[in-house]
């Protein structure tokens, strides 16, 4: 095999200025005029790291089989037929390879990164990973294989794939399109490979390096006749990350169980989500969402089915991060933003309160989860057990006291006031792109929706829910009604808006992301650091550039409060609704302060949370996970949560 590749590389170098540059008409054409031409060389790009120095992303190099367009245009047929042969010999598809010469853009092209987004005047890369052999046979027939050229070409290799997937941290590459190559200023050419998603979009100027390129005098048919200049590429940056690949695997490894695990009970259990930040700095130690998909695929470029797949909302659109890019109403795990708002509102930590398994607030009734009844308790149960009565009670009062219907959209409001202050309704800041800033619904932002969605309500409102009546006609009554009354007064605050707000429910949404750094802030104190997955950069010289934490922000909370909140967390974990889930565990030698969570979500099945922190002694990690349509926080985001303490627990 080592024989052939040498065979092909000769036969491929010693053709270079036939292949590269004699071989297609629009060069040829162009060298009657211009009598210099510049060859580029794409850099090596950067290797992505752990934090322990184990490879997620490397290089390695693949054959790649490019078609000149032109000779394609040229063709009776389109250049169909000589694509069918290209695709027997190569022993792909043709559809996927026919998909791959189609101009973005142009009707009946397939869609991008599918469709081919470069320009029209440079060859297009058809297939990657060919077998030099057969490689070799196209480059030896030009005459039944005209404008097709063959080139060596690194791409991205995941050593680490085995045990880490990491896909929506990692991200992928794609070729480079027409907006690239204008906005970069000369740094981006057509045909490169540029970041697409993840740390590689986001990092991909340092990641990226400088091209190479060889500037050559050229004779009126295109034939090198001499090198006027040369300047070797500068491979880029290799990127160490914060990530620890042991607890990435752990993390993807209790997601995929609890997934597993949630489907044999019965819930739908269709994604999934879990982070762990480093409490003292915002390191990301740790992102997994669920369901993922191999990044290889993005290698040799994408065909229409698997695209298709990674974006198919039955699949669960594992395109999707669920870390940053997805909100979910985060329920009883907000109560740590609750409970500091409601003392800051005059209730006390010492007080007796009565968790009865029902509140009612003017004609609606508000259940406790199962309609569960604990009599008059003390705070530190009522989070231990999650009691929603209390907690309804202390957002009803406050809302009284702001002036209930009547208040200003700009009256002050404490429960909002503590949720701002953890950072919350904002982005995190996060390293990554598309991340998701969640909303937190206070009276300004009920008027700005109703006002958006005041039409298509109102014709709710007149038209009821026929689709709905045909299966369930009580539900589709309930909904009229709610239709009815959000036409008419849907810009008002009102006082269920409170209640559900209070225990993170109703219209409140947050990511697993901004909720681990809530918990980070009270593990550590208060401060909000900002989540960094970049460690530092290395330069091929040797030369490193840290990251160094970003303070984000500063959580002031009332006297006693935080020290109160810490040991209710723990008290869940010991004696609460985590107890069952971390049963056995060696909480003596690392013990963990959380929060369980179950939110409703309309016309779907409970959403699971359990967010976290450990030890409790000298906090250094904060966990959250989450996992929708996956049951009680008990059943399964607190199982998968244990799972990843196991691992950070025996990290040193």
């Amino acid at each position: 095999m080592a024989l052939v590749v040498l065979v092909f590389m000769g036969a491929l170098l010693g053709r270079l200025g036939q292949v590269q540059i004699a071989g297609h008409a629009d060069y040829r054409a162009a060298a009657a005029t211009v009598n210099t031409r510049t060859v580029t060389e794409a850099a090596v790009r950067g290797r992505i790291l752990d934090r322990t120095g184990t490879p997620l992303v490397d290089n390695t190099t693949e054959t790649v089989v490019t078609v000149d367009r032109a000779v394609l245009v040229d063709s009776a047929d389109g250049g169909r037929d000589l694509v069918g042969r290209v695709a027997k010999v190569v022993g792909a598809p043709f559809e996927q390879l026919w998909g791959r010469t189609q101009l973005c853009g142009v009707a009946g092209a397939p869609p991008a990164p599918v469709c081919w987004a470069g320009s029209a005047y440079v060859p297009i890369p058809l297939v990657s990973g060919v077998d030099p052999r057969k490689a070799l046979s196209l480059l030896e027939r030009p005459d039944r294989y005209p404008g097709v050229g063959v080139s060596a070409e690194p791409v991205r290799d995941y050593p680490a794939e085995r045990t880490v997937n990491a896909a929506h941290l990692l991200g992928y590459l794609g070729r480079s399109d027409a907006d690239d190559v204008r906005t970069s200023r000369g740094a981006i050419g057509d045909l490169d490979l540029v970041g697409r998603a993840g740390l590689e979009q986001q990092y991909d100027q340092q990641l990226r390096g400088t091209p190479g390129t060889t500037t050559v005098a050229v004779d009126p048919r295109g034939i090198v006749t001499s090198q006027l200049a040369h300047a070797d590429p500068v491979p880029g940056q290799d990127l160490v990350t914060n990530l620890d690949a042991r607890v990435q695997s752990a993390a993807e490894q209790a997601l995929a169980t609890a997934v597993t695990n949630a489907r044999k009970r019965g819930d739908r259990a269709d994604s999934a989500a879990a982070v762990v930040l480093d409490v003292t700095t915002g390191a990301v130690v740790a992102a997994a969402s669920y369901p993922s998909y191999d990044p290889q695929v993005w290698t040799g470029g994408l065909g229409a089915d698997e695209l298709a797949r990674l974006t198919d909302p039955k699949a669960g659109t594992p395109l999707v991060s669920r870390v940053t890019s997805a909100a979910f109403s985060p329920a009883s795990t907000f109560k740590v933003v609750s409970l500091p708002a409601a003392v800051a509102a005059g209730n006390s930590l010492g007080g007796t309160y009565n968790c009865t398994s029902s509140y009612t607030i003017g004609n609606r009734r508000f259940a406790n989860f199962e309609s569960r009844a604990y009599g008059p308790i003390r705070l530190r149960k009522a989070i231990e057990v999650s009691c929603d009565t209390i907690f309804y009670d202390f957002a009803y009062r406050s809302w009284l006291a702001q002036g209930g219907l009547t208040a200003k959209s700009d009256a002050q409001d404490p429960f909002v006031e503590m949720a701002d202050r953890f950072g919350l309704g904002r982005r995190t800041g996060i390293d990554l792109p598309g991340e998701q800033a969640g909303r937190i619904p206070d009276r300004q932002w009920k008027q700005s929706q109703w006002a958006d969605t005041r039409v298509d309500t109102c014709r709710r409102a007149r038209s009821g829910y026929p689709e709905v009546a045909a299966t369930d006609p009580s539900r589709a009554a309930y909904l009229k009604q709610l239709a009815v009354e959000n036409c008419q007064t849907g810009f008002q605050f009102r006082a269920g808006d409170a209640a559900n707000f209070a225990i993170g429910q109703g219209d409140i949404t947050v990511t697993p992301l901004q909720m681990a750094q809530v918990y980070a802030a009270i593990a550590n104190g208060g401060t909000l650091w900002k989540p960094e997955v970049a460690r530092a950069f290395v330069t091929p010289g040797g030369a490193t550039r840290k990251v160094a934490p970003v303070k984000a922000g500063t959580v002031r909370f009332p006297p006693g409060t935080l020290a109160f909140l810490r040991g209710a967390l723990g008290g869940v974990v010991t004696h609460g609704t985590a107890r069952g889930a971390f049963a056995g565990f060696p909480l003596a030698q690392w013990p963990v302060a959380g929060k369980t969570g179950t939110a409703e979500a309309f016309d779907k099945q409970d959403t699971s949370w359990f967010v976290s922190y450990a030890p409790t002694t000298r906090p250094r990690y904060a966990v959250a996970v989450v996992v929708s349509q996956g049951g009680t926080g008990a059943e399964a985001a607190a199982p998968a949560a244990r799972a990843i303490h196991d691992v950070l627990r025996t990290l040193r």
